[in-house]
This record gives C-alpha cells, sequence and structure tokens, in this order.
C-alpha cells in the first residue's frame, strides 16, 4: 500500500465570496476580475460595501423586482418574512441567511449576498476572463476584508501564480501578520489602505486604532524589499468629507510613507467618497451616517492632492480618482479612474 502523503486538493478551503465583478479598471492595472470577499475587521462610517461587513450571507429584497406572489413567505423555514405596505420586510434577528426564499422567488427580488465556493470552482470561474487579461491585467482580491478568509485566499491565489496570472490583494491591513504573510508570497500588487495616522481619528471614523495597520504597512514594505514577490505597493486613501477631507490627514499619511517606507510605495491614490451605495443600507435594513452626504468638488480634490504631493513624497506618486460634483451632482471623474470601493 502506498503510504506517501497525497498532496491536498485545491479544493479543500471553502470561502464566502458577496460578489465576482468583471472588466475592472479600478483595482489595479489593466483589466480585471475582482472577487469581493464577505467579512470586514473593520466598520467604517463611511463604508461603500456595507453587505460585505458581515461574514454570514445576508438577505435583500429588491423592489422593483417583486411581483407580490408571496411564494417567499410560504418558502422560509424560519418565518422570517412578511409581507406589508411597505412590500417585503425582513425580519434579521431571525433570519439564518438559508437562501430557500431566494430559491423559489419567480421574479429573482430576493437576493442572497454571499455564497460558499471552493478554490477549484472560483479559479475555473476567474480564468474564463483570462483573455481579456493582456499584459497587465488579472484578478484582485478585494472585500471587506480579503486576508480575513486567508487560508482559502492563499489557495487561491496560489493557483493563479500558478497559471500565470497577475494578482492583487486589497487590504485594510487589520489582520494579523501570519495571514498576510500566507498572502503575501501569491500576490503580485499590494493595494494597501490607509485613511488616517492618528490612532484617535481612526479610531472615530473605524471603530479600531491604527497601529496594527501601521504596522502590517511596515512589514509589507520589508517584505517585498527582500522577496521576489510581491512586486508593488500602492498605497490608496478615503477623501470623506467631515472625516479624512483635511490637508492634516494628507500632511501625515505622506509623512509615514515618506519617513517609512523605503520608497516602496509606487503609487498613493485618493480615492473620492461614493454616494450610490445609499440604496445598500436601505436594502439591508441599516441607518448610514453619510446618507446625505454630497460629492466632493474638484477644487477640493486638487487640494488635497497638493497637500499630499508637500508632504515629503515623491509628488509623481500621487494622483486622484472617483467622481467629483456640484451640489451633490456627478460633475466628472478626476484625472483618474473611479474607485471601486471606497473603505
Amino acid at each position: 500500500m502506498n503510504t506517501m502523503a497525497r498532496e491536498p486538493s485545491i479544493t479543500a478551503p471553502t470561502g464566502t465570496i458577496l460578489e465576482i465583478q468583471r472588466m475592472s479598471t479600478e483595482d489595479g492595472p489593466g483589466l480585471r476580475t475582482t472577487v469581493f470577499f464577505k467579512g470586514c475587521s473593520l466598520r467604517c462610517l463611511w463604508c461603500h460595501n456595507p453587505e460585505s461587513l458581515e461574514m454570514k450571507p445576508q438577505l435583500h429584497w429588491l423592489e422593483p423586482r417583486c411581483i407580490g406572489c408571496r411564494l417567499c413567505l410560504e418558502t422560509c423555514p424560519n418565518g422570517a418574512l412578511s409581507f406589508t405596505d411597505r412590500g417585503i420586510v425582513i425580519d434579521r434577528a431571525v433570519c439564518r441567511g438559508c437562501g430557500a426564499c431566494a430559491g423559489e422567488c419567480p421574479s429573482t427580488a430576493l437576493e442572497l449576498l454571499g455564497r460558499s465556493w471552493t478554490v477549484e470552482a472560483l479559479v475555473a470561474e476567474v480564468i474564463k476572463d483570462a483573455a481579456y487579461f493582456g499584459e497587465q491585467g488579472g484578478v484582485t482580491v478585494s472585500g471587506g476584508e480579503a486576508a480575513l478568509q486567508a487560508p482559502f485566499v492563499s489557495a487561491f491565489l496560489k493557483e493563479l501564480k500558478g497559471r500565470g496570472i497577475h494578482t492583487a490583494l486589497d487590504t485594510s491591513g487589520q489582520c494579523s501578520r501570519a495571514y498576510l504573510d500566507m498572502l503575501l508570497p501569491y500576490t503580485d500588487l499590494v493595494l494597501y489602505d490607509i485613511k488616517e495616522t492618528d490612532p484617535d481619528r481612526h479610531r472615530q471614523f473605524t471603530g479600531s486604532g491604527n497601529e496594527l495597520i501601521l504596522e502590517n504597512l511596515l512589514h509589507v514594505a520589508g517584505y517585498i524589499g527582500t522577496h521576489v514577490l510581491p512586486r508593488e505597493l500602492w498605497i490608496r486613501t478615503p477623501v470623506i468629507p467631515g472625516a479624512t477631507d483635511r490637508e492634516e490627514t494628507m500632511a501625515g499619511i505622506g509623512a509615514f510613507i515618506a519617513g517609512n517606507l523605503g520608497g516602496r510605495a509606487a503609487r498613493w491614490e485618493l480615492c473620492a467618497f461614493n454616494n450610490l451605495c445609499r440604496d445598500k443600507y436601505r436594502r439591508l435594513g441599516m441607518d448610514w451616517v453619510y446618507k446625505e452626504a454630497q460629492l466632493l468638488d474638484r477644487e477640493t480634490m486638487e487640494r488635497l492632492a497638493e497637500a499630499a504631493r508637500s508632504s515629503g513624497v515623491d509628488p509623481a506618486i500621487v494622483r486622484w480618482s472617483g467622481s467629483t460634483g456640484i451640489n451633490g451632482t456627478e460633475h466628472d471623474r478626476g484625472n483618474k479612474k473611479p474607485a471601486t470601493r471606497v473603505c
């Protein structure tokens, strides 16, 4: 009998995926397929993807699709649904996210946000887009916080690298160093979010201090200097009205980059606030602090970009992206492409 240990199947771990977005131009170089993972370690007040915060699948109701058949009420095994003058109401204290109602809904008015994938199935799905990647494109893992599912994501990225596909990790850095070390060997590009260098302000806006985030950023920069992969590091900063839209914030982040990363940050992107997620919060039964906030204007973004360029970094690495507006109405898209997520 052959007693040699067998290689583990790439189907062994499973991951909870929120969405697969194809033909993205905002999550790294070239055309990319972005895989959004469920679960996040921060609670940013401005979060653009509230459906990614919880690891478990979540149900939401899309009113325009509903035909009022009430089949979902009969299907739900937990009695979590009711039909009122406001339409379908989901009792989230009772709903278990089983998806039975969504599976029976004839008009797809009920959708389950999040499903379980094997590595093998996810790889097979994303490599369908390989013909569009070209020399620069590839696959980006995002979230939420993809590093929270590190065993699965590591196996996924490893399989992609074995097929010669460019990979990128979009992370807040609020995770264990051990998890990062599982991902970095199979990552070409790290997109690293820095929201604030002031720990108290960071805690006020995200629910957590930034000590671990900054420590992990130093680790990533050092790792890049001593390993073949990752090849590149991009810093991304969300510009949020009343929070991070300050020259002091840009000066603090720029000083940290210039003084600690050894020139390894190839890009620093300022991502303008996006208010298009209001309906997401409503459908999930969540309030949003920024529901009345308007888009920033172009002059503000230019001013903050100039503050960033004057902060001690190489001015050539600074750019800004996202839609700007006049009285909250989209006016232009800045000098670069809009960011998919502002987190």
